[in-house]
């Protein structure tokens, strides 16, 4: 007579029950310099945005206040001064052609491009988990339809549905509303696929088997002994994802179909900044600047937190970095 015995070893990447509390990540956080600069960035920039009013009447100016007396129009709309007319009462400048206040439409931008972001990566997120879960732990047929469904939706090209989807829905409809679904519903299949794999890899160890002896069904064993366990890798790839719903916003904001003017958003002020790089280069470097500083920052937070969260990896990395040293 044979006895098998499972032996309950998760996969790297795979949180395990009770592994790590949120004061041990934040500890593991906090010795990261980077982690730390990343993490100041992403504050200092939603403050700004949630303190964008504020900033506007400290600054004296509206985002969507022309002012002609600003820009020379004998030379098509570049704005008086040096750096794009910077002064006291302009901070950042202004705007050429319309002579809007810069300061006060990058602060606003800032609140449609995080939000835009946030948004569209919380939708990936809950519909990815969702499906990853459900061709996991469903029957076969449920299984082939949900990974024939995530394949296409990997391979479906975003920005050219993005595009053809906006151009359709009514003008009057929300715009940031309309980017946050777009996004998010057709750019959730790499989640999907994650948790997909990650949960055919736990659902086999030995503290889901006893769950299930134990009477659960098949949601509770998901929310109660699964879900805690996918927290690592799934905020892990939420980081990861920030930024690249960032991009996706001003990429389909950049091709005149994201958020409509005189909505500022950083995409858009991109758009119409191709027009003057070379008369006026500091409207195109400050919203490009802030842009990349932003998606930088979360990747690098992104970075660290998958460090944090599973911190075998920082362990392989700093041996493998060891005996090349001593090699």
């Amino acid at each position: 007579m044979s006895i098998t015995v499972r032996q309950s070893v998760t996969a790297p990447g795979i949180g395990t029950p009770g592994a790590g509390s949120a004061r041990q990540v934040w500890r593991r956080l906090r010795r990261r310099p980077s982690a730390a600069l990343a993490a100041g960035v992403l504050a200092l920039l939603v403050l700004l945005a949630l303190a964008a009013p504020l900033l506007a009447q400290l600054s004296g100016q509206d985002p969507n206040a022309y002012h002609d007396e600003l820009v020379d129009s004998a030379r098509g709309g570049v704005p008086f001064g040096s750096f794009g007319g910077i002064s006291a009462d302009h901070w950042l400048g202004v705007e050429p052609g319309t002579g809007r206040d810069l300061f006060t439409r990058l602060v606003y931008g800032a609140r449609i491009s995080l939000l835009v972001a946030l948004g569209a990566t919380a939708v990936q997120v809950f519909v990815g988990v969702v499906a990853g879960l459900a061709a996991a732990l469903g029957n076969r047929f449920v299984g082939q339809v949900i990974g024939r469904l995530t394949d296409v939706m990997i391979a479906l090209p975003m920005l050219v549905l993005g595009i053809a989807l906006t151009a359709v829905v009514p003008p009057d409809f929300p715009r940031p509303l309309l980017l946050i679904l777009i996004i998010g519903l057709l750019d959730w299949g790499g989640i999907a696929r994650m948790v997909r794999a990650q949960t055919l890899a736990l659902r086999g160890l030995d503290f889901v088997d006893a769950a299930r002896l134990a009477g659960n069904g098949t949601v509770r064993i998901a929310r109660r002994e699964l879900l805690p366990s996918l927290a690592a890798p799934v905020i892990t790839f939420a980081a990861i994802k920030v930024p690249t719903a960032m991009v996706a916003e001003a990429s389909l904001s950049f091709l005149g179909v994201g958020v409509k003017p005189p909505t500022p958003s950083w995409g858009q002020m991109l758009s119409s900044a191709q027009t003057w790089f070379r008369a006026d280069p500091m409207y195109v470097l400050l919203p490009a600047g802030l842009l990349f500083a932003t998606v930088l920052a979360f990747t690098v937070l992104g970075d660290a937190v998958r460090t944090a969260l599973d911190p075998r990896e920082g362990s392989r990395l700093r041996v493998g970095t060891r005996k090349e040293r001593t090699a």
